[in-house]
């Protein structure tokens, strides 16, 4: 299977090079190398049999291409194919340009319902499907698969070098799968699935040879996140946190509220996780405003009550020092002695802080992802809290799983996250879900306003605002002041809004090249309601709680994600007044419309995530590119939904179960290994 692919009948070094683009080195990326579409030629009809007014398709070679004007401003295109010696003629009116796709195509499929026209047939505006002079009415009848190509590959290349490949080395692909997986999934053997896909006879095998090909690329991934998640909850070395009843009422009591039902379910999930002696990793998400917040704190408070210390730990020094706040808010009468480590503090403030942490002083640390480097050495850590997880990496969450005793690990979110996301990229962990609002939640009313008159009024809607008494922020897509700076950076935005529309308002303006202390200075009078309006970057999309904003501007809002417009309309209405958010766009795109629609119409956060993941990628829902493409051969975890939850359902069966580490399994586990050993971090054990 790993043969070099230059050795593939019709291949060779120029071509090899070529294959390369594609991903295709060896002969077994060869034979995984799936179709992305394939072309139907069984229910092709021949002219002569042809009903009038039925749907149908007819395949033929093109043959004349005529354009003519009818009258002034009414034109006929018509494109004349060769159907076996039998003509059909397709015809669109006013679409002159539907000619130019036709100059260098040599053999069509028009589908559509047929006439008689002057003794001749005719589909007018027919569907087309353009093929290789290969696919002609020659192959009428068959199933064709239709590939991915590079410049210098052509369709029928790629076809004849995959349907020899798949007859000189099918015999040597190994099914790794067990019998009794394949029968209870009905999955057909790997070798003739692997036949299917590129040697299809009928579309039912194709398609029934393509689910094993995608069945065994997430089986193999959700069998690498199985085995982590049993590596991890292995064992019972990690800390009891029991949560009695006077250790729920003290905890209680300190909230100036009552948790909601969706809250109560999580910090019992929680709890029920902290007292099993099993280390706990376990993902909490909820939309923005919901109260995962209290619900962390609830958790680090139970730690903290049974000897442990418990660290909080979040992405950006903004978002560290806002949870600080909160917590100090929540414990000013507590005697829990606490700690906020972040890369601002000074030598002296850092080494008193690290003694603290060392021998004990010190209960709760907040901070930045400096409470991981190595000279942070905790007395007896209970429980790490990783906030806005998908900012950090898998290695980030591994360190408080590591060393003898493992620490309870709680990774939570604000940006709701997608279903296939989370049985992917998440799906090791165990999962809470926030599903409520806290009462007296209002919904923030949002609306796109395009240049002109809509613009003008949404200005005059948040003077009247500002002059009443409430505060706007004003959300610019980059910072800004270079030389391609086009209007809406951070800065450009400042000045004219300070000179112009607003300028009876006091304004601030918050970035991240600003130093610490300005950018906290800078916070500090918004909250306080000396600035009025801010202008900013994404620095305020998360851990910003200002009660009297109600208004937001988001200029260029088609530059930015929904579930990211999502978590910034968050910031805003945290209070008693009524929220609204402007989103300010000039892209005249079908999709931009759509998306920025969708805000419009629900301020549901996980429909908006599903959305999103759907029209962006995972990498964009998440805010940063890096966490992109997902680690899978063929699949999609979007497309391929329903197939990941069977792989899924049949992974975590075999590891639960310890069938995984039966004989019959070896094959598979090794495949793993292979491709998700050293990424996952598995331990080569069994």
């Amino acid at each position: 299977m790993q043969t070099p692919v230059q050795f593939a009948p019709g291949v060779g070094p120029a071509r090899a090079a070529l294959l390369a683009n594609l991903g295709i080195r060896s002969v077994e990326d060869l034979l995984w190398y799936l179709p992305r579409d394939v072309l139907d030629l069984t229910d092709v009809t021949p002219v002569p049999r042809l009903r009038a007014g039925e749907l149908q398709t007819v395949c033929g070679s093109v043959v004349d291409i005529d354009g003519r004007s009818l009258s002034p401003g009414r034109s006929l295109s018509a494109v004349l194919l060769d159907c076996n010696g039998h003509y059909l003629r397709g015809t669109w009116f006013n679409q002159p340009w539907v000619l130019k796709r036709f100059e260098s195509a040599r053999v069509v499929t028009f589908s559509g319902k047929p006439k008689r026209q002057a003794g001749r047939w005719e589909i007018n505006n027919p569907t087309v499907v353009y093929l290789e002079s290969t696919d002609g009415p020659a192959e009428a009848g068959s199933v064709l698969p239709v590939y991915r190509l590079t410049e210098g590959v052509k369709q029928e290349q790629l076809r004849r070098i995959l349907r020899d490949a798949v007859d000189r080395w099918l015999e040597y692909v190994v099914d790794s799968i067990p019998a009794d997986v394949r029968e209870r999934y009905q999955l057909p053997g790997l070798q003739p699935a692997i036949r299917g896909v590129h040697c299809p006879a009928s579309m039912e095998e194709f398609s029934g040879s393509r689910r094993r090909l995608l069945f065994d690329d997430l089986l193999e991934f959700q069998l690498g996140l199985a085995m982590r998640r049993r590596y991890w909850k292995s064992g019972d070395n990690a800390p009891v946190l029991p949560t009695s009843a006077k250790i729920d009422s003290r905890i209680r009591r300190l909230f100036p509220f009552r948790f909601t039902a969706g809250q109560d379910q999580v910090v019992k999930e929680i709890s029920a996780d902290l007292q099993s002696g099993h280390a706990m990793h376990r993902l909490l998400q909820a939309d923005v405003g919901a109260g995962k917040t209290a619900v962390a704190i609830y958790a680090i408070l139970v730690a903290i009550a049974a000897g442990y210390q418990a660290v909080l730990m979040a992405p950006t020094e903004v978002l560290a020092n806002q949870h600080s706040s909160t917590i100090d808010r929540i414990l000013a009468n507590s005697r829990v002695r606490r700690a906020c480590l972040t890369g601002s503090l000074s030598d002296a403030q850092r080494r008193q802080t690290l003694e603290d942490i060392r021998d004990g002083q010190t209960q709760l640390i907040i901070g930045t992802q400096a409470v991981i480097q190595k000279d942070v050495e905790f007395a007896r850590l209970g429980l790490a809290v990783i906030d806005e997880q998908h900012k950090f990496g898998v290695r980030q969450r591994a360190h408080f799983a590591s060393g003898d005793s493992r620490s309870h690990v709680l990774v939570m979110t604000a940006t709701p996250i997608p279903r296939s996301m989370c049985l992917t990229r998440f799906g090791d962990l165990d999962l809470s879900v926030i599903s409520d609002m806290p009462p007296g939640r209002q919904r923030i009313v949002t609306s796109r306003a395009p240049a002109g008159s809509v613009r003008s009024k949404a200005w005059d809607f948040v003077r009247r605002q500002l002059a009443a008494g409430r505060q706007a922020y004003i959300i610019c897509p980059r910072v800004g002041d270079s030389d391609d700076d086009d209007g809406v950076s951070a800065e450009s935005i400042h000045r004219q809004l300070s000179e112009g529309e607003l300028r009876d308002f006091h304004f601030g303006l918050v970035h991240g090249r600003l130093d610490r202390a300005q950018r906290a200075q800078t916070m500090q009078e918004f909250h306080e309601g000396i600035i009025q309006v801010l202008v900013a970057t994404t620095v305020v999309e998360v851990g910003i709680d200002v009660s009297n904003a109600t208004l937001m501007v988001v200029m260029e809002a088609d530059r930015f994600g929904l579930s990211q417009l999502h978590q910034l309309r968050g910031r805003i209405a945290r209070g008693q007044f009524q929220g609204y958010c402007f989103l300010f766009s000039d892209a005249a795109s079908e999709d931009a419309e759509k998306r920025l629609a969708i805000l419009e119409q629900t301020s549901d956060g996980f429909r908006i995530a599903e959305e999103d993941y759907e029209l962006r990628g995972p990498g964009d829902v998440l805010g940063t590119r890096q966490h992109g493409r997902l680690p899978l051969r063929v699949a999609n975890a979007i497309r391929d939904r329903d197939i990941l939850i069977e792989a899924r359902q049949a992974a975590f069966s075999l590891v639960d179960s310890g069938q995984f580490d039966e004989p019959d399994c070896r094959p598979l586990k090794v495949a793993v290994l292979e491709r998700f050993g050293e990424l996952m971090e598995l331990p080569r054990t069994g």
